[in-house]
């Protein structure tokens, strides 16, 4: 008996450093570089075991990783491989999961629900489109989100409020993406191109096929790419599409940077065409090796275009060149479940069959990205912070009660609807205008309650452009009604990616500050614990700060009891 038990210590002890690697190593071996062919042979700096295979896409930024495993579960870590959250969504994912640049991850289940997940891996809200998520959700610049069903758009807030939906009568064959003036393209299966601006007014373009993919031009132009090699340059200005030149090959997978286009042909080439339709260089990627050894080559692939260079990354590896065609390296996967991602650190994560995560530094160099509190700054915005000015605005009677409350009265019927669409320009222009009248000239304002309730649905139309709006008016205002709603309003929409509104909280509660309003302190305990909520740590940090001195014993009693609940709620 005594040594049945020395053999199992013996064999656990030998077990245990396997086991310690599987679960998490990092190895900080650096790639080695086979100089003549340009091959990275990489090994993992660490592996992480996930308890599943990857069935999509990871999602990388602001140095961690999100992905989607065939088990239901949403797992994150850092680019150290350190385990961040572990998200089980009770059922089957679709494989596909976006990330918001608060660090909100947004996924469906396949049954059609719509999650939203915060930076610490906590669930914020669902919503139901009526079907699954055929393709990534992509967020708009101020945060909203458009999500892609088989035959329908939703738009929804940050929040999980939907702003409108479109349906179609045929299947979308190529998942919406974002263009360069933050609408979206998309295409049919009957071969017909629409593009989408952020409030769902619509034009489009009937092409002679379903294109392969479509790209985003920097001038205002497109290129659909054919199966049968033709490229079409298209410009929605005009009537018509322009074919004017073909490819050497079937593509595979492209992407734009200013008016070039990177394309990954069948075979594993790479060409970089300009916007003239010229092609400018030719290149063989890791997928041509494969091709010339007879290895059975990718089906799918995914790339990237920065200052960095261009980045082809599909299942049976990556590959890096520079824009004017040197190729900088290569590398090989044998057993990755999905498409790699690769980092704005140089750091390739692939998710093996084997269910680990395996990280590879294949660059030293990082991009130069322009990073807010959270993620990089969006390219433009929508003009919903600064809207032109509404049909109402030189109307003299324009604050009396009953256009206020038959306009008001109109407007939350179509937030309730869900479908503001073409009109949220104009209502929201109205809401603002309510609500301040203008600082900075002697304008008649509308009564307290209506500049309220103006808030309240600015709130639920839910831009992120508005927040400095109302962190002035929290500022600025003198009625504590209207300051309280001011708060509220941007707890609401639940972001705070600059961290503007806890500052103004900040200040608005400190010692020096001009006494406050009970009413107005009950509003920003709210709003601060809604913003630490939706956006986790590292926002949550100032946010506690805020909590903390509101529950002093120098605050109202209800302060004190709102900024506990809210603390009590963080906690869970």
């Amino acid at each position: 008996m005594k040594q049945e038990k020395i053999k199992i210590i013996f064999f656990l002890l030998l077990l245990f450093p396997f086991l310690l690697f599987a679960q998490n190593t990092n190895i900080e071996h650096g790639p080695t570089v086979d100089r003549e062919r340009g091959q990275v042979n990489a090994e993992p700096i660490w592996r992480q075991a996930l308890g599943g295979a990857i069935t999509g896409i990871p999602t990388v930024q602001v140095q961690s990783i999100v992905a989607v495993l065939d088990g239901g579960n949403i797992k994150a870590y850092s680019s150290s491989g350190r385990p961040l959250w572990n998200f089980s969504a009770r059922g089957r994912l679709s494989p596909f999961v976006t990330r918001s640049r608060e660090g909100t991850s947004y996924f469906s289940r396949t049954n059609g629900i719509l999650i939203a997940v915060n930076r610490s891996g906590r669930e914020l809200w669902r919503q139901n489109p009526g079907d699954p998520v055929s393709g990534s959700i992509v967020i708009g610049w101020d945060g909203r989100l458009f999500v892609p069903t088989d035959k329908k758009i939703n738009c929804y807030t940050a929040a999980g409020r939907q702003l409108w939906k479109q349906e179609y009568s045929q299947h979308i064959a190529i998942s919406p993406k974002i263009d360069t003036s933050g609408s979206l393209i998309l295409a049919l299966e009957n071969g017909e191109m629409l593009r989408i601006d952020p409030f769902g007014n619509t034009v489009s373009r009937t092409l002679p096929a379903v294109p392969h993919t479509l790209v985003s031009l920097a001038n205002n132009q497109y290129i659909a790419l054919f199966k049968n090699n033709v490229i079409a340059f298209i410009d929605f200005s005009d009537n018509e599409y322009n074919v004017s030149m073909s490819l050497p090959g079937p593509p595979l997978a492209a992407v734009s940077r200013g008016n070039n286009t990177a394309v990954c042909l069948t075979d594993g080439r790479l060409v970089l065409i300009s916007a003239e339709g010229n092609i400018m260089w030719t290149g063989d990627s890791h997928i041509s090796v494969i091709r010339r050894s007879g290895g059975q080559l990718d089906t799918q692939a995914h790339m990237l275009f920065d200052e960095r260079g261009i980045y082809l990354l599909s299942p049976s590896g990556a590959s890096g060149f520079t824009e004017d065609g040197r190729r900088l390296w290569f590398t090989l996967l044998e057993n990755a479940s999905t498409i790699p991602a690769f980092d704005d650190d140089g750091i390739l994560y692939s998710g093996g069959r084997d269910w680990i995560l395996n990280a590879y530094r294949l660059e030293e160099r990082s991009r130069q990205v322009k990073q807010s509190l959270y993620g990089p700054l969006p390219p433009g915005n929508y003009g919903m912070g600064n809207p032109l000015p509404s049909s109402w605005a030189d109307f003299h009677f324009r604050f009396d009660e009953s256009n206020l409350q038959r306009e008001l009265g109109t407007i939350a019927s179509f937030i309730q609807s869900g479908n503001i669409g073409p009109q949220e320009n104009e209502f929201c222009a109205f809401l603002m205008e309510t609500a301040s009248g203008g600082y900075n000239r002697q304008t008649e304002r509308a009564l307290v309650q209506y500049r309220v309730r103006a808030l309240q649905l600015l709130a639920q139309i839910g831009s992120r452009e508005t927040i400095p709006y109302l962190v002035d008016i929290f500022i600025r205002d003198n009625d504590p009604s209207v300051r309280a709603a001011a708060a509220a309003a941007i707890g609401t929409i639940g972001v705070d990616p600059d961290g503007e509104a806890l500052q103004a909280f900040l200040r608005a509660i400190s010692p020096t500050a001009n006494p406050n309003n009970e009413q107005v302190l009950v509003a920003v305990a709210s709003a601060t614990g809604a913003l630490c909520r939706f956006s986790g740590p590292p926002l949550s940090e100032a946010g506690v700060k805020i909590l903390t001195l509101l529950t002093t014993a120098s605050q109202p009693r209800p302060v004190r009891q709102q900024a506990q609940r809210e603390l009590a709620s963080l906690k869970m």
